[in-house]
């Protein structure tokens, strides 16, 4: 039994990987998949991965791609979640901003540096007109929780992370949703450390294989929402209008796509140069 460690964010876009594990479908490949969960997101997995603490991870594709170029020995095998993602722009219930404007040179509570939180602070200051280098400012507090705890304390001013899974945080009082900004691309891929590609990639495509199989049919999987609402504390209808905007990938990312993220990560500063496609994205 050869084991592998794959990390994602312990939230419902990786449930598919919590039935296949819970099912122990990756034994009938002689794979032991061991997962671990990354409460800080992109950047905490990026460093994972740099670290050979993992061997893959379900990670932010934006994020990847930005790691990849500055050093991370990984490659991108398959988009996981095709979709964008919808991120909610946060503040404090408490808090005296009542729209995007009044966020305008304020400081963004991100995770990390390199994470999603920070990487789509630029692209929700292009959108909306503001000057990246005057009006962005940043406070690093590591995960939701560090926002949970910060935000209502002064710790930076709005927090953006995934909309459905701080919608519990927004019904109890402690965040107000002050807008929205979808990723312009698909949200989750995943990568790979080139290591494990080089010398044993009829591992990963067993994997994929599993996981592929799960996803495809995952939206029809008897009472699907009622068990994800159970398990990550959300309303039945919140789940529902996730599902309904949510689709899974089979297929690997595009060189239109891979070129689409450089081309924006470039132009806001957020990478030094854009890499060749197979720099980035390896085919099984």
């Amino acid at each position: 039994m050869k084991t592998i460690k794959i990390g994602g964010v312990p939230e419902h876009f990786n449930l598919p990987w919590y039935l296949t594990l819970r099912d122990k479908s990756y034994h009938e490949d002689g794979i032991n998949l061991r997962w671990h969960d990354y409460f800080g997101g992109t950047g905490q997995m990026c460093k994972a991965l740099r670290d050979k603490e993992i061997d893959l991870a379900v990670i932010l594709t934006e994020g990847i791609i930005r790691d990849i170029i500055n050093g991370n020995q990984c490659k991108i095998v398959q988009v996981y979640t095709k979709s964008p993602l919808i991120w909610g722009i946060h503040v404090a219930n408490s808090s005296n901003y009542t729209c995007i404007d009044d966020l305008k040179g304020t400081k963004a509570a991100i995770s990390r540096f390199g994470s999603g939180s920070h990487l789509m602070a630029y692209v929700n200051a292009q959108e909306n007109n503001w000057d990246t280098e005057k009006d962005l400012d940043f406070e690093v507090v590591k995960n939701l929780d560090g926002a949970l705890q910060g935000l209502p304390n002064g710790i930076g001013d709005y927090f953006m992370w995934e909309k459905f899974t701080t919608k519990p945080y927004v019904d109890n009082g402690t965040f107000r949703l002050i807008d929205h900004c979808p990723t312009p691309w698909p949200c989750f891929v995943i990568a790979v450390r080139n290591e494990l590609l080089e010398n044993e990639p009829e591992i990963i495509s067993a994997i994929l294989k599993t996981i592929n199989n799960t996803t495809i049919e995952f939206k029809e999987i008897p009472s699907i929402d009622t068990m994800i609402a159970n398990r990550y504390n959300q309303k039945l209808e919140d789940v529902q209008e996730w599902l309904s905007l949510t689709e899974w990938s089979q297929e690997n990312i595009s060189i239109a796509t891979i070129d689409k993220i450089q081309n924006k990560l470039l132009e806001l500063d957020i990478i030094p140069h854009k890499i060749a496609y197979t720099d980035l994205v390896y085919q099984l």
